[in-house]
């Protein structure tokens, strides 16, 4: 997804809050459910109608391809995903569930769960026409829409939690760019250098209590997170059959589980109070949710040195008047590991479709070079085939390392998805909600919020 509240924080699908038994819908508007009468192909979207106007020419070429399909874009206005993830789950108790969910990592396995239909049959039946893609898509992408052994959904887009820097900020302070290998204590001298040259209003780092660029990479390069990550067995029809000729494929899986809290463990801690460190010498923001739209502008004034995000930053930064190379990336900063977190958008199929087979000629489509550069002419965000992110992608716009952005991947193949189980947005929210307490006030702080947070994770993870 292009959109920069892509990341925003997920609600917690009409649960107030953790430990909450109460729920109440978001409530549908005409506006939701255009043609309920339509035997269209109904596709679901976050956005509006501007955005659904937008996939115009992605239908028109689909048409061309599958004349005896019509297809529809229905834009779904929410205020984050879980606002969306909502609807979507009213819409299907009232019986007027779309065909066809693009889904973010964040709901990938709430619907892999609950509402959405496996790939597995089409994917195999469809291979002589389909394995173009896998061939162009890092697998660890593909791994990330795994759910106990079966594929839901084909990876159009995604995005790494890198590190953009602010070229002129780090002029100022007299930093060359960091090398690919920089640690977290290269980060921590660089932002004081940067405090001491970059005046009254300047922000050093600048990070959001989010799932995205919040606490989560920091918990990856440390080699540990807020949950207990394993892998579910099964998937090996898929990776012997799609990605034979990658060594590594003998080691993937038939998906991510985050089945336990892990709030409590020692690295969790630490990489709390280095950020707790950052805040309380004035080097980081005091984490707040959301404000992608104001930090372009912020980042684009020069008001900030570094903050964490993806490739769908490229083109706000340079419709915010930035120029290419008023800004670069870089690796997220080395600790333990390098191991860097990614978030990744797809179709889905749902379960409660009567046209199924039509859904999957959508997905086959949308997955193909042809209809991916209709989609994605811009660098609003990193397209999942490697082929489509090259040069011309980032001419005139930048940054001048845009290789960075799949290179996370090739260079770092353990980098692995968002935290997202069934539960997800329970969890975020529980997240959320102790962060705050954790890297504010003193470094005594840290532990209880981390005990607390605990505690509200083993609520969240009983939830079904």
């Amino acid at each position: 997804m292009s959109d920069l509240t892509r990341r925003a924080m997920l609600g917690l699908l009409g649960v107030g809050a953790v430990g909450a038994v109460g729920a109440s819908w978001p409530r549908l508007t005409g506006a939701d459910i255009p043609g309920r009468n339509d035997s269209s192909l109904s596709v679901a979207i976050l956005g509006t109608a501007q955005d659904a106007a937008s996939r115009s020419k992605l239908v028109a070429a689909f048409k061309a391809r599958n004349p005896g399909i019509n297809v529809r874009i229905q834009a779904i206005q929410g205020a984050d995903w879980g606002d969306f993830f909502a609807k979507i789950l009213t819409m299907v108790a009232a019986g007027t569930s779309p065909d066809v969910v693009l889904v973010a990592t964040e709901g990938a396995q709430l619907f892999a769960e609950r509402l959405a239909e496996p790939l597995d049959a089409y994917v195999q039946r469809d291979q002589s026409a389909i394995q173009d893609y896998f061939d162009d898509v890092h697998p660890s992408l593909v791994e990330a829409f795994m759910y106990q052994g079966s594929l839901f959904q084909l990876p159009m887009d995604f995005n790494s939690a890198n590190m953009y820097l602010n070229t002129s900020a780090f002029e100022r302070a007299g930093l060359a760019r960091p090398s690919e290998n920089w640690t977290h204590d290269d980060f921590y001298n660089s932002l004081t250098a940067m405090k001491s040259t970059g005046g009254k209003n300047f922000v050093p780092y600048y990070w959001t209590n989010r799932l995205f660029g919040g606490v989560v990479p920091w918990l990856y390069v440390n080699d540990t997170s807020f949950l207990k990550e394993t892998k579910s067995t099964g998937g090996s029809w898929f990776w012997n059959k799609f990605y034979a000729n990658d060594p590594a494929s003998a080691a993937r899986s038939g998906g991510y589980q985050w089945l336990e809290p892990n709030a409590e463990d020692a690295k969790v801690a630490e990489s709390f109070e280095f950020l707790r460190s950052l805040v309380s010498e004035g080097l980081g923001t005091s984490p707040a949710q959301g404000g992608g739209t104001e930090l372009v502008a912020q980042f684009a004034s020069g008001l900030i040195g570094t903050t964490p995000a993806g490739g769908y930053w490229v083109e706000g930064l340079h419709e915010a008047g930035m120029a290419e190379d008023g800004f670069d990336v870089q690796f997220f900063p080395k600790w333990r590991t390098q191991r860097h977190q990614f978030g990744a958008a797809g179709y889905a199929i749902m379960k409660s479709s009567q046209r199924k087979d039509e859904a999957w000629e959508w997905i086959k489509f949308c997955a193909s070079k042809e209809a991916m550069e209709i989609a994605m002419p811009n660098p609003t965000t990193t397209p999942t085939r490697r082929s489509m992110v090259n040069e011309s992608l980032y001419s005139g716009k930048g940054p001048q390392h845009w290789q960075v952005f799949y290179d996370t991947l090739d260079k770092f193949p353990t980098s692995g998805p968002i935290p997202a189980p069934p539960q997800q947005a329970a969890v975020e929210s529980a997240l959320i909600k102790n962060v705050l307490g954790a890297v504010t006030g003193s470094a005594g702080n840290v532990k209880p919020a981390l005990s607390t947070l605990q505690r509200d994770l083993e609520l969240a993870l009983r939830r079904n």
